[in-house]
């Protein structure tokens, strides 16, 4: 009994981590298969190095997560990708907390990324 409830519990933090902040919003790869080129968006991707060189999309800027956001120009959106969407979400509150309004995240990340 007490396996099941550790499971649920550890399932239910999981869910609430990957839950984005208020004001953050969501988008596919598809959708961000179309707005690459927009000028007045940031790309960045907030995997580790190794991740990023491994495979990466040219438009996305490696800041690992842990790094110094607050440098972005907070007048663009910031569009923030990872390899599943969790660290990507973590970022964004980080974002959203130092005072960024525009904050967008690639839901599934890499993984989802077909290219």
């Amino acid at each position: 009994m007490e396996v099941w409830f550790i499971i649920i519990a550890a399932i239910l933090f999981i869910l609430w981590r990957m839950k984005p902040s208020k004001g953050t919003k969501t988008i596919s790869t598809n959708t961000l298969m179309g707005i690459l080129n927009d000028r007045d968006k940031v790309f960045i991707d907030v995997r580790t190095p190794g991740e990023y060189k491994g495979r990466s999309i040219p438009q996305f800027k490696n800041i690992p997560l842990g790094s110094d956001f607050s440098k972005l120009p907070k007048d663009k959106e910031i569009v923030v990708i990872c390899q599943s969407g969790m660290r990507s979400a973590q970022a964004c509150n980080q974002l959203k907390k130092l005072g960024y309004e525009k904050v967008t995240n690639v839901r599934g990340g890499m993984s989802a990324w077909r290219s």
